[in-house]
């Protein structure tokens, strides 16, 4: 491999990885690959969530692959906070003195794999303990062991249901059952990569301040836009705010004047930075400035009741039925017909397709992760055993959700079929598993791991001769 392309580099970290290789940076220090994490389909680097050792520290992060040490640099990585987390820098020729740094003043050590192919005759070495079970689920499941599988899964998925009904108490004895909702429903617009910064938003521009906007008699347009003002603006995701240039056609000029003269008027100076929000490599449909937009229609929906009782309190003397839970999930569904209807950032490409800013997938997922959850905790606190109970059995029986990049590579680490991952359970099941084990290093914990081991022991070599 004389002119190696990153993706040869990948393939022979991958390699490596898989056979136990003995591993050491280029300082000096021994390496153990405690789990590989998953490759990125977005922005930062190429593996999130792994688990490593460098000289007996455990260290949980990121690792980026390049050819050339020196290509972190070339490619700015060190300036870009995406790359905050990355815990090693796997290249195939270490061409640069200058050590790896982040953009947070960190170094990170670097690994050679060229050196690595030279010397492997002599550097190979049995596997370690800690290597061996780096990804135990490597071999996939086979035969008997799916039956015990699935009801790992279902455990695996009622145990992260019970830790986000207990986030949801505690919250609800902070603050009031309005804004527990609305931060929650804000958290899930977010997805994983802004759902931080969301939760900062509802914090900074609580459910009341909304409200008492949609309170105003004002049209239903004029009270969207406003909410749509206080969102972006408060988010500091105004162009103003963002400082770069956008391509004003007619609608965009128009929409931008009527959000910046309102921003002007009502803004406080306790908006966000810009830099809190990752918005580059994200699918259209699924922007952020969209998810937002369907916040502001949600509130202007509920105006007269509020999202509180808009979304759940008609359900609050009657137990609800299974019917009742997915009507209260298409609640959740919004189409516009403003700006963001045809627009996933300002001035950028119009989107013909659909006017959906919060459609089937990403309802589903708030009703799994926010409404039932919220709604067991809202049963135990009123002294409501039917409703917690009722709150539950609608995640048991609700069907799977779509797929996301990390079900994908748990389903694939664990060599399964969608068929066996039936339900939104199990697939918050294999989400906790993933969260709480995999990226934890905690394998020899994990009661799937234990299960096959005891099942399918190693088989005994007899010694020959």
């Amino acid at each position: 491999m004389t002119r190696p392309s990153e993706k040869d580099v990948v393939a022979a970290w991958q390699k490596w990885v898989r056979s136990g290789t003995a591993l050491a940076t280029e300082q000096g220090e021994s390496v153990e690959i405690i789990y590989p994490g998953r490759r990125n389909d977005s922005q930062g680097a190429d593996y999130q969530d792994a688990v490593i050792t460098t000289s007996g520290r455990l260290m949980k992060g990121d690792i980026e692959v390049h050819v050339r040490s020196s290509d972190w640099w070339s490619h700015r990585h060190h300036l870009d906070p995406a790359y905050n987390r990355v815990v090693l820098h796997v290249v195939w020729w270490h061409d640069t003195e200058a050590p790896t740094s982040l953009r947070n003043g960190s170094t990170v050590p670097v690994l050679v794999l060229g050196a690595i192919r030279e010397t492997s005759s002599e550097r190979r070495s049995a596997v370690s303990h800690s290597s061996a079970q780096s990804t135990p689920c490597a071999g996939g499941i086979s035969g008997a062991a799916m039956e015990r599988l699935a009801e790992l899964l279902d455990q695996a998925g009622n145990e992260r249901f019970f830790a986000k009904a207990a986030e949801f108490q505690a919250d609800l004895a902070q603050v009031g059952a309005g804004q527990v909702l609305y931060r929650g429903i804000m958290g899930a617009l977010g997805y994983s990569r802004n759902k931080m910064a969301c939760l900062e938003l509802a914090d900074r521009l609580p459910l009341t301040k909304l409200e008492s906007v949609a309170s105003a008699k004002t049209s239903d347009e004029q009270c969207i836009i406003e909410l749509q003002t206080l969102l972006i603006g408060m988010a500091g995701l105004m162009p103003s705010q963002r400082g770069t240039g956008y391509f004003r056609d007619g609608l965009t000029h128009r929409y931008i004047g009527i959000l910046e003269r309102l921003w002007s008027s009502c803004r406080d100076g306790r908006e966000m930075s810009p830099d809190r929000w990752h918005l580059c490599c994200t699918r259209p449909y699924n922007s952020l400035m969209r998810r937002l937009a369907a916040m502001s229609y949600l509130i202007t929906r509920y105006r007269e009741e509020g999202l509180l009782t808009g979304l759940w309190g008609r359900y609050v003397e009657d137990t609800p039925s299974y019917q009742d839970w997915r009507r209260m999930e298409e609640g959740l569904l919004v189409s516009a017909d403003d700006y963001w209807g045809c627009h996933f950032d300002f001035g950028a490409d119009s989107l013909a397709a659909s006017p959906t800013v919060l459609g089937e997938g990403r309802a589903s997922d708030i009703m799994i992760n926010v409404l039932l959850p919220f709604s067991y905790v809202w049963g135990q606190s009123a002294g409501r055993p039917e409703l917690t109970t009722a709150a539950l059995d609608a995640y048991r029986r609700h069907p799977r959700l779509a797929d996301n990049a990390l079900l994908k590579h748990m389903r694939s680490q664990l060599r399964i079929g969608r068929l066996l991952v039936s339900s939104a359970r199990r697939q918050q099941g294999l989400l906790h598993i993933y969260r709480t084990l995999c990226t934890q290093g905690q394998c020899g914990r994990c009661s799937l791991f234990i299960s096959v081991r005891d099942e399918y022991p190693e088989p005994v070599v007899p010694e020959v001769g």
